[in-house]
């Protein structure tokens, strides 16, 4: 769950070393959140959201050597209402007249516990640029309302009225992951009775820019005074998400509409065409329309930082390292689910600045807009059927984000803790993130990364696993970065995974270590299923982690999945995993019951542990980027029982969202006629949500290049559980590669590069 954390100065990680704003702490036992912060200054990746929930409050470290903290500031706390002004001394000194008491002063605002409401908002995306408005279309400068530029709020209020009275909202939808269209009804006419004769379209898009549009219906012409009211506040999502924004700043008149400014920053608005009045005391922009029968006119309000220029989105034209894959079957809900993926993808995607042929994935709108290195390696790896070179963006900027400087943090890629539920300590997303760079490089490869492209991120994923190699020493688990850290179960399933296929890569370009990481992964498998099994009456599972005293956390939750998760190697294989055949199948069995499949997807926490809550975010709620790694893995592992079934369910969670998914939502059993509940502050879109999308459907046919050796296997699920499915326009080794999936359950390469074989 990402929600926002209050300006907050940043403490480093001590084992990350990546800034952590600290926690808002509310007036009651409520629970504090956690900020991800800047991302790293060297990255050179501006951040354009403020925080994430997951990661916990910790105790505060002074900033590692050569980072610099967060540049977002708590402001400083009002005096308490309880003190007396302070008496200077004449007013002290003797035989000076009695003073009269001070006037007692208003007690300061309280903030809200509560975070302003995403699940009720549209949310318009191309990064920096964002809009959020609530389903009536006005923009009244409340909660998260407004025009957003690098996490600022340029505009809070727009306010349209016509003949002094607000439009009736009749309809408010999304059109694209960057525009929403709003439409309201008004009677103008005093004798026009029950219909209206006037529609009052808007279109709003995340660049800052709306086009109202007046529409006549009447059959006589129509004299409408049109006036908008615009305001802001320039405020940062921390403090919107605080409940601690300053007034409205006041407005001047500034070309054709008004500018605003502050100490944080400057805002303009111009309108085209100009209006008739600007009033800068009231921050109104005022026009006369004459319109006929059935006539039209449209007014366009241009929102902009001072200085700047429209936003260009980097997923917007040929520059969108995405590819515009499309999907067709039995099922229309697959074609509309992967053109909204991949929408929302290229709406999430941001440059480096110092870099800017490299993009990567903001983590999701609206908490979390700048770089997450864990959430970023995942959707980028999900979405390698639509090329590689979103995952070769992310890995250049992430190597030049590892440490480098020698200690036993030596090759790690930094990310912030995050809250791991509640039976375990907040597990540190860095360790995540350094066991997956050298997964993504070597999975890229099999895709169709060039090899000379490979060859130069090469050391940076050796460097990753000699940090995986130091860290486990002479023992045989990769440990919390913690003196008293638990051995986690998905941890170990990445560092497996990471060894296997960090092998593998090493292998292919003759580099030394490979040897030593397959023996070590082999005593891992082998400690593992003996140390890592509760056995019972049920047929046993998989423990959560190990305590430091060896004493095994029993609870059953979404991370197991990652043990089904084991990569693909060479050959259109997949790398052995942590579990044996029965065991393997027992897990299965697990997630695939009602305790953990809620109808609706995958629930973080299964119905029967203790501190399972449908709305904790890893102790209930169903994560969809959760689901879909387990859908593959139960695919690939010949489950197809148990990944039909969650498969289904975010599906049809997928259709009661409007196709864009959100990253979790809450984890409530399915039932006839129900709608899955949204979470009050789940981004959306979320880039492991949309990339999610891309994964369940490329799962249906079981796509295994391995391109290096010009060769494709392909293992659909054989039951065919949505019917007919074609996917077309994705990529492998840089070319168009589509499949077809029939009822049968039988693939057919339909589109491929030149060369590329069927494999067996």
């Amino acid at each position: 769950m990402h929600q926002p954390t209050p300006p907050s100065a940043a403490d480093d990680h001590p084992d990350s070393g990546v800034p952590e704003p600290r926690s808002i702490r509310g007036t009651n036992s409520s629970p504090q959140y956690r900020g991800t912060g800047s991302p790293p200054p060297h990255t050179g990746t501006s951040d354009t959201g403020i925080a994430d929930p997951e990661h916990p409050p910790q105790p505060s470290h002074p900033p590692a050597e050569g980072r610099a903290p967060s540049q977002i500031r708590r402001p400083p706390p009002p005096a308490s209402p309880r003190q007396s002004s302070p008496v200077s001394p004449r007013q002290a000194s003797p035989g000076s007249p009695p003073q009269s008491p001070p006037r007692p002063q208003p007690p300061p605002p309280r903030r809200s516990l509560e975070l302003p409401p995403t699940h009720t908002t549209l949310i318009c995306v191309a990064l920096p640029g964002l809009a959020v408005s609530t389903e009536q279309g006005q923009l009244n400068g409340r909660g998260l309302e407004g025009f957003y530029r690098g996490g600022r709020r340029v505009l809070s209020r727009c306010q349209v009225r016509v003949a002094g009275r607000e439009p009736l909202a009749v309809q408010a939808r999304m059109t694209a992951a960057d525009r929403a269209r709003f439409v309201g009804t008004m009677r103008v006419s005093p004798d026009c009775g029950p219909d209206p004769d006037l529609v009052v379209e808007r279109t709003r898009h995340a660049d800052g820019t709306e086009r109202i549009t007046l529409r006549s219906v009447s059959w006589r012409p129509l004299r409408l005074p049109v006036e908008v009211a615009l305001g802001t506040d320039m405020a940062d999502l921390g403090a919107i998400a605080a409940g601690s924004t300053g007034p409205e700043l006041p407005a001047s008149v500034h070309d054709s509409g008004l500018r605003w400014s502050g100490p944080t920053g400057n805002s303009a608005v111009t309108a085209d065409p100009p209006p008739a009045d600007a009033l800068a005391s009231a921050g109104l922009l005022r026009w006369e329309f004459e319109l006929p029968p059935g006539g039209t006119v449209s007014v366009e309000l241009r929102v902009r930082p001072d200085g700047t220029g429209p936003i260009r989105a980097v997923g917007k034209g040929a520059t969108s390292p995405l590819a515009p894959a499309r999907a067709t079957g039995d099922d229309p809900r697959v074609h509309v689910l992967l053109r909204t993926s991949i929408e929302d993808l290229q709406a999430l995607l941001l440059r480096d600045p110092a870099h800017p042929t490299d993009t990567h994935l903001a983590a999701g709108a609206p908490w979390r807009c700048g770089l997450a290195p864990a959430e970023s390696l995942t959707a980028a790896r999900m979405t390698l059927p639509l090329g590689t070179r979103l995952a070769a963006g992310t890995l250049r900027i992430l190597s030049r984000t590892q440490l480098q400087r020698a200690g036993t943090q030596l090759g790690m890629i930094p990310g912030p803790r995050r809250d791991a539920g509640a039976h375990l300590p907040p597990s540190c997303t860095g360790t995540e993130a350094t066991l997956l760079f050298p997964v993504l490089l070597a999975e890229a490869r099999r895709w169709g990364l060039p090899e000379q492209e490979t060859r130069e991120l090469l050391p940076a994923a050796e460097r990753c696993l000699t940090w995986l190699r130091n860290t486990v020493g002479d023992g045989t688990y990769l440990r919390d970065p913690h003196p008293s850290g638990p051995v986690r179960c998905e941890t170990q399933a990445h560092a497996h995974r990471a060894a296997l296929l960090g092998a593998d890569l090493l292998d292919a370009f003759g580099r030394p270590g490979g040897a030593e990481l397959r023996e070590w992964a082999q005593e891992l498998r082998t400690a593992f299923r003996e140390d890592f099994w509760i056995g019972d009456l049920g047929g046993g599972r998989p423990a959560a982690a190990r305590s430091p005293d060896g004493r095994l956390v029993p609870h059953l939750g979404a991370t197991a999945a990652h043990l089904l998760d084991t990569g693909l190697l060479g050959g259109g294989e997949y790398a052995p995993g942590l579990l044996d055949k029965v065991r393997a199948e027992q897990l299965a069995r697990l997630l695939g019951a009602p305790a953990m499949d809620s109808g609706w997807g995958l629930r973080g926490l299964g119905v029967k542990e203790p501190g399972y809550s449908p709305f904790s975010h890893r102790s209930g709620a169903v994560r969809v980027a959760e689901t879909a790694i387990a859908v593959a893995g139960l695919a690939a592992a010949t489950y197809e029982k148990e990944a039909t079934s969650l498969l289904r369910g975010v599906l049809a969670a997928a259709e009661a969202f409007g196709h864009r998914l959100p990253e979790m939502y809450a984890g409530e059993q399915r039932t006839d006629g129900s709608a899955p509940l949204p979470h009050p502050a789940a981004c959306r879109p979320a880039a492991t949500a949309a990339a999610a999308g891309v994964l369940l459907l490329t799962t249906l046919a079981g796509i295994r290049p391995d391109a290096p050796a010009r060769t494709v296997t392909l293992r659909p699920v054989r039951s065919a559980p949505l019917g007919e499915i074609g996917l077309t326009g994705l990529r492998i080794a840089g070319a168009p590669f589509s499949v077809r999936v029939g009822r049968l359950g039988v693939a057919m390469v339909e589109e491929a590069a030149d060369g590329l074989q069927l494999g067996a």
